[in-house]
């Protein structure tokens, strides 16, 4: 029965057990936070079996991605990007629109995120740039050229609809190329270079973006009326251009001012309406009082929107308490350090910059989902990897799992390779 189970579930068993233990409690606190869902379609039953049917998919991705060959992942490097921009302007034009952004291409009842793989399509070809020009003083400067000219169009194209995600991509690009040996001079530079553009970038929201709880209504309105006398024929079309193209700045203009706002406000006086969010995730992380209400007791579940998604760390806690917290944390850093054992052992460079940035992926949006959820950064709409209700983010997530598993398997075998010379030496030098 054992070697049956090692026919299916290859690579490290680690990695295999971290992943059953997110989905066991995706279930079970999806299944608690859905109560939004339930309601609105009269069927208690139908969300969860819905979720553990993509988990199940999820998991039989991650079992046949297992089984590739990581020589494959190299020829797949072309298409995927292909694939990527197609689809991220596919959805800029004719994308289906959900929370205010246009994020998914809908297929009937199956809807598709592009992000999702055009995140894991530039850490692929970010991991065969590093190890194709890789020295002996590490990688060469040009490498660091032709990083950028991939990462600059994707996370533009994934900034206009999504701007928590090209972060996190621009994130864990800079991560692969700190760990790639990327010359730190030009490292030093583009964070220099990042800075600049992001204080440009938050004065061009701040400037442009109307946030409806501080602006004056009547003034918004006035100011509206006169650009648009202002404004004639071309430049009318422009106008409307730009606007649809940045129609997503009053919405983080919105959130940095809630976030960057330290008004003490009296509990009679605090807007549950305006700040629902933020305060029932607050509400559930004190309701928990260290231990937790157990699991499906949830009460703030009712009134947190994206409970299921953005906001289920702060249901964990609420149900889980903080051990429930702290377990959640421990797993995913078992994965990013499990993760890196196995890319120490690989004899090639390309297997361990993929595997690599694939768990930095994952463990950056986890970090963060959880840091919005206790409010240390403003509100985003990042799903918990492998734990969030999602269609495409979980599948696409255990696909990448299924990635780094593959990797475990040659990395498995290098080892014991090497172990076995380092057994076989003493013996000689004894002979």
């Amino acid at each position: 029965m054992n070697k049956k189970l090692d026919n299916i579930f290859k690579g490290d068993k680690v990695i295999w057990m971290v992943l059953f233990f997110l989905c066991m409690i995706s279930v079970v606190e999806v299944f608690s936070a859905s109560s939004n869902l339930t309601y609105k379609s009269n069927n208690y039953i139908r969300p969860i079996v819905w979720h553990l049917g993509t988990i199940v998919l999820g998991v039989m991705v991650a079992i046949v991605t297992v089984n590739i060959p990581c020589r494959y992942f190299k020829l797949m490097t072309p298409f995927m990007l292909f694939i990527s921009f197609t689809t991220l302007l596919w959805v800029l034009l004719a994308g289906e629109s959900i929370n205010g952004a246009q994020r998914v291409m809908g297929f009937g009842f199956f809807t598709f995120q592009p992000s999702e793989i055009a995140k894991g399509t530039m850490i692929l070809a970010e991991a065969q740039i590093l190890s194709a020009m890789q020295g002996d003083r590490g990688t060469d400067r040009k490498a660091f050229k032709y990083i950028l000219c991939l990462a600059i169009p994707l996370a533009f194209l994934i900034m206009l609809e999504n701007l928590s995600t090209a972060a996190l991509l621009c994130t864990v690009v800079l991560l692969m190329m700190i760990i790639g040996r990327v010359p730190m001079v030009q490292v030093g530079k583009l964070l220099g270079v990042v800075a600049v553009i992001g204080v440009a970038a938050v004065t061009f929201v701040m400037a442009v973006g109307h946030d409806e709880a501080k602006d004056d209504p009547r003034l918004a309105k006035t100011d509206r009326v006169e650009a648009e006398a202002a404004a004639a024929g071309g430049a009318k079309e422009e106008e409307g251009a730009i606007e649809k193209l940045f129609h997503r700045a009053d919405t983080w203009k919105s959130r940095i001012d809630k976030f960057l706002d330290d008004t003490q406000v009296p509990p009679e006086e605090y807007d549950l309406d305006k700040d629902a969010q933020v305060a029932h995730a607050n509400i559930a992380i004190v309701k928990s009082n260290g231990i937790g209400k157990g699991p499906g007791n949830s009460e703030e579940r009712d009134f947190l929107s994206q409970a299921f998604s953005d906001f289920i760390f702060a249901i964990i806690i609420e149900e889980m308490g903080l051990g429930g917290a702290f377990l959640v944390v421990f797993l995913y850093i078992v994965l990013l350090f499990r993760t890196a054992r196995i890319a120490s052992r690989c004899e090639n460079n390309f297997p361990a910059f993929l595997a690599m940035g694939l768990a930095l992926m994952l463990v950056v949006q986890a970090t963060f989902n959880m840091m919005v959820a206790v409010g240390f950064v403003p509100v985003t709409g990042q799903p918990l990897p492998l734990i969030s209700k999602g269609g495409t983010s979980t599948i696409i997530n255990c696909a990448y799992i299924g990635a780094i598993l593959s990797v475990s398997r040659t990395a498995k075998r290098a080892g014991r390779t090497d172990e076995k010379s380092a057994g076989e030496e003493p013996a000689g030098e004894a002979a």
